[in-house]
């Protein structure tokens, strides 16, 4: 069997981001698994903008055929006014067709509602990009005391990362099960 190839999408530009710490640990978990192979898209290293001549839903550059080469995504992102990230939705919406008929889950952070809300919008964003989004996710509570100055977890993690590694069990099942169900009968939509 060939490995699922799963993409995680570090959702946060901003200066100082606590996301760099969190994928870092998350992709180590990840990249830990043999029956994984894991892509690391960050937004922060996309031209999305229209400073950048990229206006809102405009295609990018090598992201839409990463997301197309992708089994499945898990989403790393914080929680800023009670959403997420501009540069995160512009980033998705660059592409369409290549997300449809594979599953997502997410880890989120942020201070003490941990990103959930976030989660929850981007449900509703990936519902209508025909997206499975896995029940159980990873939430942060306060991340950036969760992590060292140079990015390490600290030992508070070591709760996480059991909800990791069920994410990513859950994940890989549908992400298998729909990468066979593409294979026999084309998506669709």
């Amino acid at each position: 069997m060939d490995n699922l190839r799963i993409a995680v999408i570090l959702g946060s530009n901003r200066n100082g981001r606590t996301g760099p710490a969190v994928s870092r640990w998350f992709v180590d978990l990840a990249r830990s698994r043999a029956d994984l192979d894991v892509d690391v898209l960050d937004v922060a290293d996309l031209p999305v903008g229209e400073r950048h001549g990229h206006g809102h839903g405009a295609p990018l550059a090598d992201f839409g055929p990463r997301v197309d080469a992708a089994d499945g995504y898990v989403v790393v992102t914080p929680e800023y006014n009670h959403g997420y990230p501009g540069p995160l939705k512009s980033a998705i919406d660059s592409a369409r067709r290549e997300w449809f008929g594979k599953a997502a889950g997410f880890v989120s952070y942020g201070g003490m509602s941990g990103g959930l809300r976030a989660i929850e919008q981007l449900r509703t964003v990936f519902s209508e990009l025909h997206v499975a989004t896995i029940r159980d996710t990873v939430s942060l509570h306060n991340a950036g005391a969760l992590f060292d100055p140079d990015g390490s977890p600290r030992p508070e993690m070591a709760g996480a990362d059991a909800a990791a590694e069920l994410l990513l069990d859950e994940l890989a099942w549908w992400a298998l099960a729909l990468r066979e169900a593409r294979r026999h009968r084309p998506y669709p939509a």
